[in-house]
């Protein structure tokens, strides 16, 4: 039997909504509707530019990443939810300083949010069900699970604004933060927002790109991109864009360590998002003799998996052969060539040339390469 909204109006249960989110970890909460047309604009030419590289998906959907109500019928409103991830201290810029370390994206070096968000969204679904009643309304949950334009949804319900650097932005809390989202029928009344870019005349994030991915502001194309690069490209990478990878094995954050709003940025308190097996400064060549088991062990719950092994290694070795020149490298990778793919095996050789070059010519110490 169905449970009528009665002595709450809307209005109400979309403030109750929004407080029970926190109360579940988020940091906020905001409602908008269904209307992504420009995000669709934006989307369907970067795709015809394939700035997508061999993220197939974000084209094998047709318009449901930008029109929710073909992905979830009857959908008339979305929650979009933002929550902080980034740990106390993860010596940002001391790891990505030390050629000898593993840079790995902050928001990788706990537990996968996937699960952890996913879960937090059902707890908060159940609670809006014992609310108005649950065969009223239909509710459906996403963390980065499906094709949802999550950045433009969120941008649309007032929760931050999409950057120069394509990430979402909030004037108080920065970028380093999740996003998921709830796509439901059940009526609630619009936030309002004032559409803004507070990006001005600011470029930091364009110029330090390492590899130059940006074309134009708002613009990336995924094929330069390291996150890209060291995440979802399968194959071998390209050799001129090896030597600007520095020591990133598992994505990037230089666009964010430089953008001027995240310096309001908020440290998260979540346990599951501190970092697991020293991951912040680990050594890369403890990394780089990981077996697969314990690259299996020691990635299990993470978001690291979804790289895989193959590429996992193949990432270190560019990383390597970045590195000051060193014995210590040039017989890690040696010592590897026989057991690995052929991937990882033609990256072996790439750093060990590097390595070799290095080392013929006395510059074991040359200076490594960032911006920052």
């Amino acid at each position: 039997m169905s449970v009528k909204v009665s002595t709450k109006e809307f209005q109400q249960l979309s403030a109750d909504i929004k407080c029970w989110g926190q109360e579940l970890g988020f940091q906020q909460l905001a409602i908008s509707g269904i209307n992504l047309a420009s995000a669709e604009q934006h989307l369907d030419a970067w795709l015809a530019k394939d700035y997508h590289g061999e993220m197939s998906y974000m084209a094998s959907h047709g318009k449901k990443r930008s029109r929710p109500e073909q992905l979830v019928s009857g959908t008339t409103r979305i929650i979009s939810a933002r929550m902080d991830y980034l740990p106390a201290d993860t010596r940002r810029m001391e790891t990505l300083r030390s050629p000898l370390r593993a840079y790995i994206s902050r928001y990788a070096l706990g537990r996968d949010y996937h699960k952890l968000m996913r879960k937090r969204l059902s707890r908060l679904i159940s609670r809006i069900v014992a609310e108005v009643g649950s065969d009223r309304y239909s509710f459906r949950a996403f963390t980065d699970s499906a094709p949802v334009l999550e950045k433009a949804i969120a941008e649309n319900s007032g929760l931050g604004w999409i950057g120069k650097n394509t990430l979402l932005l909030n004037k108080s809390a920065g970028s380093w933060f999740f996003l998921a989202e709830i796509y439901t029928d059940l009526p609630l009344p619009l936030d309002e927002i004032e559409p803004y870019s507070h990006c001005g005349s600011c470029t930091a994030c364009l110029d330090i790109c390492p590899t130059s991915a940006f074309t134009g502001p708002y613009q990336l194309d995924a094929r330069r991109c390291i996150s890209y690069l060291t995440i979802e490209h399968k194959s071998s990478i390209p050799t001129e864009l090896r030597p600007l990878m520095g020591n990133r094995i598992f994505g990037c954050d230089d666009c964010q360590l430089v953008c001027p709003w995240n310096r309001f940025e908020h440290r998260t308190n979540e346990a599951d998002f501190h970092p697991r097996h020293d991951l912040e400064d680990a050594e890369l060549i403890d990394l780089f003799n990981w077996s697969r088991e314990e690259f299996l062990n020691k990635t299990e719950g993470s978001a690291i998996r979804r790289a895989g092994y193959d590429c996992w290694l193949r990432n270190i070795a560019i990383a390597l052969g970045n590195a000051p020149a060193t014995t210590d490298i040039v017989n890690t990778l040696n010592a590897r060539l026989a057991d690995v793919s052929e991937l990882v095996k033609k990256h072996i050789l790439w750093a060990l040339d590097q390595q070799q070059r290095k080392l013929a010519s006395g510059h074991s110490k040359e200076q490594f390469p960032i911006k920052l």
